[in-house]
């Protein structure tokens, strides 16, 4: 019941970022992202979301990869992404498609 009420809170916390769509921008390009080591996935369905570097509190903080399961049947996740635009960097949030 327990890994139920967690995972549901988990969810919850993924989806309602990833429907903003935000973009951060930054005048400093990303470092190279770390390399994680992924276990299992805790049961069928679940998909792999690698870590990225987000920008908070003028520094990069690296956001460890995590498994999720799409909210709908068929969905795919589209990773974070730094672009360079011009003389800055911008961040597209990840998001599921």
């Amino acid at each position: 019941m327990i890994k139920k009420i967690a995972m549901s809170v988990l969810l919850a916390l993924v989806l309602v970022p990833a429907a903003s769509f935000a973009q951060v921008v930054v005048r400093v390009g990303p470092p190279a992202p770390i390399i994680e080591t992924r276990g299992a996935p805790p049961d069928r369905g679940y998909v792999w979301i690698n870590g990225y570097h987000r920008y908070e509190g003028g520094q990069y903080v690296w956001t460890a990869g995590r498994w999720d399961r799409p909210p709908h049947e068929g969905q795919r996740w589209v990773a974070h992404r730094w672009r360079r635009r011009g003389d800055h960097w911008e961040l597209r949030e990840g998001h599921w498609r």
